[in-house]
């Protein structure tokens, strides 16, 4: 499974990194990242491969701008 995250569309809420600090963080230009990333494609996309959900779906179903994937 693997969280993909599109920083470019993020609005800074904090809603992902309020509920899931496990894979999400706040980054120095205010928006989220995921924690721990392992890939950043030419998109503006992180990718971070997990092995289980824990709170990432929560994250992705709480986010305004449904920014937040999961690949199962």
């Amino acid at each position: 499974m693997k969280i993909i995250l599109d920083r470019e569309k993020c609005i800074s809420c904090g809603s992902c990194w309020s509920n899931c600090p496990r894979y999400f963080q706040k980054g120095d230009d205010e928006k989220a990242q995921l924690v721990g990333k392992k890939r950043v494609n030419d998109k503006k996309e992180e990718e971070l491969d997990i092995e289980e959900l824990s709170c990432a779906k929560d994250a992705a179903d709480m986010c305004p701008v449904e920014i937040i994937s999961i690949v199962e």
